[in-house]
């Protein structure tokens, strides 16, 4: 186990240097950058500050003083907000895998409840409930609903605020600013959880309903096991196999999903600043933002190869790791 891990993450090491390549020299492909998009400074002026930020160097040269200064934990410097790139997304990333993290933890807990009783009670009332709402999570749009969910329940009911991290004018501190931000965190994680429940829903009862059908279950039952143990101790962790290889793009994408949402509810996080430094060509935001997602990617990546093998002891990661 321990070789096949070191050996992982040699690998993640290799594909996030090769996404740095890809992300670096797309972005340096792009037409343009903040200087010559901005009117107000003269050609020579536009010049002189290329050549301070070392805009002026060969591509080449570019890539290996951002990838020095990237492992040096220096993430470039943001030419919008004058100030590096990691003051300007610190608190931003904080806030934004707060409300990812936990429409994250919903989404998984209502998926496995809903597709494991949808799949137990087939055909039922409940499992035609959950398919209907699945179809809705897969079709409705994200900015439709959480348009409609601020109309009902921020406007008309008056139940939550429309949107922001904090009330106007707001002093709270200690608990009462904690409860404060998880009463404005309700809606953009609500809708983050809606859309992304449903197609994890779909697989977990297609997984269910697979695995109940085997011949394994109908042995556990001639066995005289209770219904509760056929089904979760041997029914769902071999359900959760095709649900876990997804684990690798649930963790980038919710924090891409919260884009949207966050424009919607002026939520104060990542995506924010990034649809902001596209229009701005912040290009040092973007790459730092795009190497973040990638990060996730591979991290997710990994995660789902561990618990894979936790979820199926038939996976031998040690005899894996010595063949290789």
């Amino acid at each position: 186990m321990t070789r096949y891990i070191l050996k992982r993450l040699a690998v993640m090491v290799l594909l996030l240097v090769g996404v740095s390549v890809l992300v670096f020299f797309l972005f340096a492909l792009m037409p343009g950058d903040y200087y010559s998009s901005n009117r107000t400074l003269t050609p020579e002026r536009k010049a002189e500050l290329r050549a301070l930020a070392g805009l002026d160097q060969p591509v080449i040269v570019q890539y290996f003083i951002w990838l020095g200064n990237m492992l040096r934990g220096q993430f470039g410097y943001s030419l919008v907000y004058n100030r590096d790139v990691t003051d300007v997304l610190a608190p931003l990333i904080w806030n934004s895998f707060i409300v990812a993290f936990a429409a994250f933890v919903l989404t998984w807990l209502i998926a496995i409840v809903s597709g494991v009783l949808a799949s137990v009670r087939q055909y039922s009332w409940f499992d035609k409930l959950v398919t209907v709402g699945l179809f809705a999570s897969l079709s409705v749009p994200s900015f439709f609903i959480g348009l409609l969910m601020i109309k009902i329940f921020a406007l008309d009911l008056q139940w939550l605020p429309t949107g922001g991290m904090l009330d106007t004018a707001s002093s709270s501190t200690g608990a009462a600013r904690v409860l404060e931000i998880m009463r404005h965190m309700v809606l953009p994680v609500a809708i983050l959880t809606f859309l992304g429940a449903g197609s994890l829903t779909r697989y977990f009862r297609t997984g269910m309903l697979e695995v109940l059908r085997a011949d394994f279950i109908r042995t556990a039952r001639a066995k005289g096991l209770k219904e509760r143990s056929v089904v979760f101790s041997h029914a769902l962790r071999n359900a959760l196999l095709p649900a876990i290889t997804l684990l690798a793009f649930e963790l980038p994408g919710l924090f891409a999903g919260a884009i949207i949402t966050e424009q919607i509810f002026n939520w104060p996080g990542v995506g924010r600043i990034q649809l902001e430094s596209v229009q701005t060509r912040d290009y040092a935001v973007l790459m730092t933002i795009t190497m973040l997602l990638a990060a996730l990617t591979v991290l997710g990546s990994f995660l789902a190869d561990i618990l894979y093998a936790v979820a199926d002891p038939r996976v031998r990661l040690v005899r894996a790791g010595s063949r290789a």
